[in-house]
């Protein structure tokens, strides 16, 4: 969502890196172009304003720390507050009652019912508590339809909303429901409006009397922009919304809302929709966030989509078996898969400090989708002899493997040597010490 954003802020940050001191001529015109930026970006003018004058205040105002060049300061300074303007921190989601009661509010279409599904499985995953769905729009059964598969898909319990009851009725009958179902936190996926009016706001009033709700998550489209932020506005101003849950921040959203709506309204993110999978669910962090539009990294977001996705054991296993020169065409099947489920070579570099220039540079060499398939079924038409020895592969193998793929044996021959390429990097990157304690990479 930020990589248009984040390219004008590098390319603007670079014209101060170097200088020998900060002064309010040499930062003038760095000063104007990230206030362009972030209007282009869609960001609220007047969080801009505040921005922008918080950063010459401090960067006028800064003495120049020891072994810090004043260019590197500068950039520190527009991430601090950049961090601000975002929220400052991650801000917990309250389910310390029992059982605790979220509601999902927002309009039609922003992703009410999949982020309660996702909610209800990160509940469920990192706070180790049984969540319970309640499907309360009545006005489009689709979603109570939906709600329903994705918990049950999920093992997740919903409650099992008749056609014809009322949502006040709904969430009264489901008190008894999450009492006999032991559910220890309560969301509740709330109707939608095609816009904010009174009818919707005094339906939700309503709920409110009924189970007062420890958390009200305005679930909110990123990709609306300014307008997200005039809807959480209108929520807040009737509700008191208590977080904002921002969907579709994996597509082309310009990234004005995630940068101007905490400003704007007092209201924390709490949560990122980034995909629409079901566990495509991430806590907002702030200073993570601003890392990667700094193109400083966020290690730590790797570090845990790693630990979601890579099983220990076999990475610990890889690494020997790279040590050892052991390492195989089933090995290097296996890490392909790893590498699919974190995103992609291309997305974990983009969590690695300074990283974001190579990732672009290497869009055109990075296998797409369908090449990466290619290999795959390259691989899964050898015999586990083959996979475990290479060598043995001669013209004849080859051809049986490139026919039984689907390939030619051009391909079957590139693969070869793209493993045999690869086996040698990782060789000499476990030698360097790349590959001891800390983090396991898939590759």
């Amino acid at each position: 969502m930020f990589e248009n954003l984040s390219d004008k802020i590098m390319a603007s940050l670079k014209k101060v890196r170097g200088q020998s001191k900060i002064t309010e001529s040499n930062i003038e015109d760095v000063i104007k172009e990230i206030r362009l930026s972030f209007l282009e970006a869609d960001v609220n003018f007047k969080v801009v304003k505040n921005f922008i004058d918080r950063v010459k205040a401090k960067a006028l105002g800064a003495e120049v720390l020891q072994n810090v060049n004043p260019g590197q300061q500068f950039v520190k300074i527009v991430h601090d507050e950049l961090v601000q303007t975002l929220g400052g921190g991650a801000v917990d989601i309250n389910v310390r009652e029992n059982p605790s009661v979220i509601f999902m509010v927002g309009l039609q279409g922003a992703g009410k019912t999949t982020s309660s599904a996702k909610l209800a499985l990160y509940i469920r995953q990192k706070l180790g508590k049984k969540p319970g769905l309640i499907p309360a729009d009545i006005y489009r059964p689709a979603a109570i339809d939906q709600l329903q598969t994705l918990g049950k898909q999920n093992n997740i319990p919903t409650f099992p909303t008749p056609i014809g009851m009322k949502p006040e009725e709904i969430l009264e009958k489901s008190k008894q429901w999450a009492r006999d179902n032991m559910v220890d936190v309560v969301i509740v996926d709330t109707a939608g409006r095609l816009q904010v009016d009174d009818e919707l706001m005094g339906e939700l009033g309503r709920l409110k009397d009924i189970w007062a709700p420890q958390e009200i998550l305005l679930v909110a489209d990123a990709m609306l922009g300014q307008q997200s932020v005039n809807v959480a506005e209108g929520f807040h101003k009737r509700l008191n919304l208590t977080g904002l849950v921002l969907t579709k921040v994996d597509g082309d959203a310009r990234g004005g809302a995630a940068l101007s709506i905490r400003e704007v309204t007092g209201i924390p993110i709490k949560f990122l929709g980034v995909g629409e999978k079901v566990n495509a669910l991430e806590v907002f962090h702030p200073d993570r966030l601003a890392g990667r539009i700094l193109d400083m990294g966020d290690v730590l977001s790797l570090v845990e989509r790693a630990a979601e996705v890579i099983d220990e054991k076999a990475a610990r296993d890889s690494a020997k078996k790279i040590m050892k020169n052991e390492f195989t065409l089933d090995d290097f099947l296996g890490q392909i898969q790893q590498l699919k489920k974190m995103g992609g070579f291309e997305t974990i570099l983009k969590f690695l400090p300074g990283m974001g220039e190579i990732s672009k540079q290497l869009k055109n060499m990075t296998p797409p989708d369908n090449e990466i398939k290619k290999i795959e079924a390259i691989i899964r038409s050898m015999t586990i002899q083959e996979r475990n020895n290479h060598k043995i592969l001669n013209a004849s193998r080859r051809t049986r493997i490139a026919n039984g793929s689907g390939t030619q044996v051009s391909d079957v021959n590139k693969l070869i040597k793209q493993f045999e390429d690869a086996k040698k990097m990782m060789s000499g990157m476990m030698k360097m010490g790349m590959g001891r304690g800390g983090m396991k990479f898939p590759f």
